[in-house]
């Protein structure tokens, strides 16, 4: 996880005091002949000078196991997280990516000559409907399947957004609902009847399967448009929510602004009935908490207050996806926290007969 690498390369810091910081100026560990990155450790890319001509790299990794069954979306998935980070930097263009991928000594030939090439195209389509190819990366095999990857952009300075630069008075703008983890969960309870039973009371099997398909279309869908328009509506930081969860994430984007400021989330938009099952599991889940992991989740964007509903109706025009302005920026000590009673938004609102969303 990234914040144990975080720790390990924390401990090798000596005396070096271009090292990592107290998380408020970005700079890496790594040798003094080299640049200092603008964004080291502990956000969701590095972002280092080149040393040609005034350049930046902004680059990336990610992997994971599978989530779904549908192994071509798996790939779509792993791709779209993959470049998340990247977007996240306020990086548009990606100018390469690397594939990772662990076939699992445990299947048959048969199996893995049908589950990886649906895997590769997957994860390959994602790339080129992100306008980026894979040229390069690594296939192993070992007792876990796995599926990854690395992006790489490189880009002048006004293509990227270091993201420490909220105010006190801007807003926060999420641009994918929650509950992926719970919707994943909730499917594969289908076919355990213990798990299913403690549910089964609140929610129907077709709405179950129905916020699984929500689930692997929000997942797989890349957040390049989003990424895009922060230029467009001057954002003053953002990151990705993934495996730590909405709360996690945005914890660890405050910890690193300029100013004291501090994230108050108010809102919390979430996949249709995941929230019902999250209480009915007695909040095992931590979605309500947003301690709940999220995987290839939605750009948590802040921006001035008087842009952030016209980089909603933006998003919405392109992409025909909401977006939600889910909290506010207050005065305070670089942290985050959710209100106590916050208000669930179900997404849809309306459920639409042969319609996901």
């Amino acid at each position: 996880p990234r914040d144990v690498l975080h720790r390990l390369l924390e401990g090798l810091q000596t005396a070096d005091k271009n090292g990592y910081g107290d998380g408020q100026h970005h700079q890496g560990l790594m040798l003094e002949s080299k640049p200092t990155p603008v964004v080291g450790i502990g956000l969701d890319s590095c972002v280092i000078p080149i040393r040609h001509g005034g350049l930046f790299l902004v680059q990336s990794t990610a992997f994971f196991y599978p989530l779904v069954d549908d192994p071509y979306v798996m790939g779509k998935i792993a791709c779209a997280n993959v470049l998340s980070d990247v977007y996240a930097m306020g990086a548009v263009e990606v100018d390469n990516m690397l594939m990772l991928l662990s076939t699992s000594n445990k299947m048959t030939e048969k199996e893995r000559d049908t589950i990886m090439p649906l895997i590769l195209q997957g994860f390959k389509d994602c790339a080129e409907e992100a306008g980026t190819a894979v040229q390069g990366g690594q296939t192993v095999i070992n007792p876990w399947l796995i599926v990854g990857g690395v992006a790489t952009s490189v880009c002048t300075q006004n293509e990227i957004i270091i993201p420490e630069n909220a105010i006190v008075g801007d807003v926060l703008v999420l641009t994918k609902p929650l509950g992926t983890q719970v919707a994943v969960n909730a499917h594969q309870w289908l076919e355990n009847p213990d798990r299913w039973n403690r549910i089964k009371s609140v929610i129907s099997e077709d709405d179950v399967r129905k916020a699984y398909q929500r689930a692997m279309n929000s997942m797989a869908r890349l957040n390049k448009i989003g990424a895009s328009l922060m230029h467009k509506y001057n954002a003053h930081a953002c990151t990705d929510v993934t495996g730590f969860g909405l709360l996690g994430h945005a914890q660890n984007l405050a910890k690193h602004q300029k100013h004291d400021v501090s994230f108050v989330i108010h809102n919390l938009p979430i996949i249709a009935k995941m929230a019902t099952i999250s209480k009915a599991c007695g909040n095992a889940f931590g979605l309500l908490q947003g301690t709940s992991s999220e995987t290839s989740g939605g750009l948590l964007v802040v921006l001035p207050r008087e842009q952030a509903a016209a980089y909603c109706k933006d998003i919405q025009a392109q992409e025909g996806y909401q977006a939600w302005i889910i909290g506010v920026v207050e005065k305070g000590g670089r942290t985050a926290k959710i209100i106590e009673k916050p208000r669930i938004i179900e997404v849809p609102a309306k459920d639409t007969e042969g319609e996901l969303w």
